[in-house]
C-alpha cells in the first residue's frame, strides 16, 4: 500500500513543496529512504521508527520505501520526520489522510514521539502559502513563527500521538512540551537599544556623517586613533533607523529563522538588526556556507540592518573582498558542490579603522612610530574597490579639552535626531513610491540623473569636479545620492549647490558646512 504527504525543501530562503511518498510492500523487513536525501534525512528512518513504535503503533514488518520527490532536488534537515511518520501511518490505514491533502507538515520527532522545533519554519510556511497549501502543521513552539504568514491556517501539535488524536477524534494525550530552539547569542538585533547619540561628546561632523548615513542608507568608513569614538558612533546608528516595514520584517525574520537564531518569543523582528563580527571571523561566518547545508552568514543576518566591521584592516583579505558583490547587488550567492543558495544581503556597511598598525597616528597623547610605508600598506588592506563603494568617508581627530567642555549638553539625543531621519525617509518613500527602491543609496545613478536631477547650480558643481578629475563616474553617482540625502534632511525639494558641497565633504572627509550642525547640536 502507498500514501503521500507534503513537506518543504528550502534552498536559501526559497522553498519548494516536497511530496513524501511511502510504499509498504511484501519483502524482507527493511526501510529505505530515496530521493537525494543527505545523512540527516537518511537518519530519519530510525527516528521515525522509534517515534511510531513509542506512540503506540507498530512499524510495518515489511519493506518500507520512502521517496522524497522530486528526486533531483537535494534534501537536508530533520523537518521531514513528521511528514514521513504520517505517511507511514497512512500507508498502514491507521490515519485518514484526506484531512491532510492540502496540508504541509514540518517537524522533527523525538524518539518518544514528541515533536521538536525546527529551523526555517517561516520561509517554509511562506513557500507553502505561495504553493497554495491550505494549512501547515508545525511543532507548538513554531506556531508563532508560522502564524506570521497571512492567509495560512497553522496547526500546532506537541507529538505524533497528538496529531493522531486530532485526525481520529480521540482524546488529546497529555504530552510534556518540548522546549523551543534557543537563538544564538551571536546575533544582536537589540544590542544597541538604549544607546544615545548624545553620549558622544564633540565630534559634530562625525555625528552628522552618521545621521546622513542613516537618512539615506549609505555605507560609512570611519578612520581615527583608538578611543576617538568610532565604535560608539557605529553602535548608535541602528537607533536612528526607523522600524522595518512589514515586508522587510518578514524577510529579515526568514533569514534569522533559517540560521536558527530567531527567538520563539519574538518571531517577527521589527527593528533593524545589528551585526558586529570579530575581526578573526572566517569567510564562511561572514558570507555564509557550512559543511552540512548552506546557512546564511553575517552579511545576510544584517539584511535591512547594519553590518559593523570594527578594526576592518585586521579582517582577512578574502573576507573584505567578499563584500564587493553584496554591496552592489544586495544578495549573496553561496555555491557548493551539491547546492547553491541565494540569500538577501542589503545591509548598511560601517567600517572602522585605525590610521596605522600601532593606531597612534593622529593622536595628541601618544607618538606614532610607524613609517609612511607601513601606514600605506595598512590602509591598503581595505582595497580601492571597497573604498569606492562606500559613500561616506570620515576621519576622526582628537578633540581638545575646551571643545569637549563646550560640547557637553549641546548634542541632540537619538530621539530628536531620529525624527529628522524618519522625516527624510518619508520623503524618499514618497519620491520612490512606484519604484523598487526605498532609500537614496539604492537608486542607480542613471535613474537619479534622468528622473531626479540636481538643481542647476548643484549640477554645475558636480560637472566641475568631474572635469577636474576629482570624481570618477561611480563616485559622482554616490555624490548625487548623498546630495539627495542631505536635501531630504533639510527639507529641500531638489539638491542645490550647498547640498552638493555637503555631499562632497562627506565623500572626501572634508569639513562639513556649518548649516548642517543644527541637525545634531542644539546651539
Amino acid at each position: 500500500m502507498a500514501s503521500a504527504t507534503r513537506s518543504v525543501a528550502l534552498d536559501g530562503l526559497s522553498g519548494r513543496l516536497i511530496e513524501v511518498e511511502v510504499d509498504v510492500s511484501s519483502g524482507l523487513p527493511t526501510t529505505v529512504v530515496v530521493g537525494l536525501a543527505d545523512t540527516m534525512v537518511s537518519e530519519a528512518r530510525d527516528r521515525v521508527r522509534a517515534a511510531v513504535v513509542n506512540s503506540g503503533t507498530s512499524w510495518p514488518d515489511q519493506r518500507v520505501t520512502i521517496n522524497l520527490a522530486p528526486s533531483t532536488l537535494p534534501k537536508t534537515g530533520s523537518h521531514y520526520d513528521l511528514a514521513i511518520a504520517v505517511a507511514v501511518l497512512g500507508a498502514k490505514d491507521v490515519l485518514p489522510l484526506d484531512a491532510l491533502r492540502d496540508a504541509v507538515l514540518l517537524g522533527e520527532l523525538a524518539l518518544d514521539g514528541r515533536l521538536r522545533a525546527v529551523r526555517g519554519v517561516l520561509p517554509a510556511a511562506l513557500a507553502a502559502a505561495e504553493a497554495g497549501a491550505d494549512h501547515v502543521v508545525v511543532p507548538e513552539s513554531n506556531v508563532a513563527e508560522a502564524a506570521l504568514v497571512p492567509g495560512l491556517r497553522v496547526v500546532g501539535v506537541r507529538s505524533l500521538r497528538h496529531l493522531v488524536a486530532l485526525l481520529t477524534g480521540e482524546d488529546e494525550p497529555d504530552d510534556p512540551p518540548v522546549p523551543p530552539l534557543e537563538p544564538s547569542r551571536e546575533t544582536r538585533w537589540d544590542a544597541c537599544a538604549g544607546l544615545d547619540l548624545a553620549d558622544v561628546a564633540g565630534q559634530d561632523e562625525s555625528r552628522l556623517s552618521v545621521v546622513v548615513a542613516a537618512a539615506g542608507g549609505h555605507h560609512l568608513l570611519m578612520t581615527g586613533p583608538p578611543g576617538i569614538g568610532k565604535t560608539m558612533l557605529a553602535q548608535r546608528l541602528p537607533g536612528l533607523l526607523p522600524d522595518l516595514e512589514r515586508e522587510q520584517s518578514l524577510s529579515v525574520s526568514a533569514v534569522h529563522a533559517v540560521a536558527g537564531v530567531l527567538s520563539a518569543d519574538e518571531p517577527l523582528l521589527v527593528r533593524p538588526p545589528f551585526l558586529d563580527p570579530h575581526h578573526t571571523a572566517s569567510a564562511v561566518s561572514i558570507v555564509g556556507g557550512g559543511t552540512r547545508g548552506v546557512r546564511p552568514g553575517a552579511m545576510s543576518l544584517a539584511h535591512h540592518g547594519v553590518l559593523f566591521m570594527d578594526e576592518a584592516p585586521e579582517f582577512a583579505s578574502n573576507v573584505l573582498d567578499a563584500l564587493r558583490q553584496p554591496l552592489e547587488s544586495g544578495r549573496v550567492v553561496v555555491s557548493r558542490a551539491a547546492q547553491t543558495a541565494v540569500y538577501p544581503a542589503r545591509f548598511q556597511l560601517v567600517l572602522a579603522a585605525n590610521p596605522c598598525p600601532c593606531g597612534r597616528a593622529g593622536s595628541t597623547v601618544d607618538r606614532c612610530e610607524c613609517t609612511p610605508l607601513m601606514r600605506r600598506r595598512y590602509s591598503d588592506r581595505i582595497s580601492g574597490p571597497i573604498r569606492d563603494r562606500i559613500d561616506i568617508h570620515r576621519t576622526l581627530t582628537a578633540q581638545s579639552r575646551p571643545e569637549l567642555a563646550g560640547a557637553l549638553g549641546d548634542a541632540r539625543s537619538t530621539a530628536e535626531v531620529a525624527q529628522h531621519v524618519a522625516d527624510a525617509r518619508v520623503r524618499q518613500r514618497r519620491r520612490y513610491a512606484d519604484t523598487p527602491w526605498r532609500t537614496n543609496a539604492d537608486v542607480p545613478g542613471a535613474e537619479l540623473r534622468r528622473q531626479w536631477p540636481l538643481a542647476d547650480d548643484g549640477h554645475a558643481l558636480v560637472d566641475a569636479q568631474l572635469r577636474a578629475q576629482r570624481l570618477n563616474a561611480r563616485s559622482a553617482d554616490r555624490v548625487l545620492r548623498l546630495a539627495w540625502s542631505v536635501a531630504d534632511l533639510l527639507g529641500h525639494d531638489r539638491p542645490d549647490a550647498s547640498d552638493v558641497e555637503a555631499a562632497l565633504a562627506l565623500r572626501g572627509s572634508l569639513p562639513l558646512p556649518g548649516h548642517l550642525r543644527p541637525l545634531v547640536a542644539s546651539t
